[in-house]
């Protein structure tokens, strides 16, 4: 699995965007719309709801061959036998999580800055997230956006994969795409869609369209 997946269109979730609708609910509709990878995120639960929503999720996510990412804690991933973890700077340190997930598990960092890039290169891991693109609500702590052209510096230095995250909706997943990420990530442009299957169509659409060009 760390060799086999495809960052076109990263879903992460939230339960608070979700309009009431349960987690299973909200990715059965984005996998059959074609989201091509899954981050669970999950802010507020407990350990224990944590690994029940995983496991909740887990079989629905095999039988769309879709990569299942836990956001930040390592521990839930070993527990649940995910795909990979994704890490933000303030999370484990990546040697560490490496060393407990083993070869096999895909790691995820975000970098936040040109500044990161460096240590990022260096790093055994598989993917980085830049963020956030443009300030949005699911990340506080970061009131300001890279922008366009930060991204597209990012992501011409990092010697792995890019997927760019924040803000990212239908007007303006194209120009995010021309920044020469390999993908694009979203929250609320599916998790609060009216139709989660019918966005992650409309945004999977953009993305192959430019990908053919």
């Amino acid at each position: 699995m760390r060799n086999e997946f495809d960052l076109s269109l990263y879903l992460v979730t939230d339960r608070g965007l979700s309009l009431g609708r349960s987690l299973k609910e909200v990715l059965e509709m984005a996998l059959k719309g074609g989201v091509t990878m899954v981050q669970i995120r999950e802010k507020e639960a407990s350990t224990r709801e944590f690994i029940g929503e995983v496991l909740n999720i887990k079989v629905l996510l095999k039988r769309y061959n879709v990569p299942l990412i836990i956001n930040d804690r390592v521990d839930v991933a070993l527990a649940t036998d995910a795909d990979g973890v994704h890490l933000g700077q303030n999370d484990m340190p990546w040697r560490m999580a490496r060393r407990l997930l083993g070869p096999d598990k895909i790691i995820g960092l975000s970098v936040e800055s040109a500044d990161q890039i460096e240590e990022a290169n260096a790093a055994d891991i598989d993917y980085i997230g830049i963020s956030p693109v443009f300030a949005t609500p699911t990340k506080k702590e970061l009131t300001k956006g890279l922008g366009l052209n930060e991204t597209t510096h990012i992501a011409k230095l990092s010697r792995h994969p890019a997927v760019a995250i924040g803000g990212i909706n239908q007007e303006n997943a194209r120009e995010v795409l021309q920044t020469g990420v390999d993908g694009i990530s979203v929250v609320s442009a599916i998790c609060s869609a009216p139709d989660p299957e019918k966005a992650s169509r409309e945004l999977l659409e953009i993305i192959t369209t430019k990908k053919s060009l």
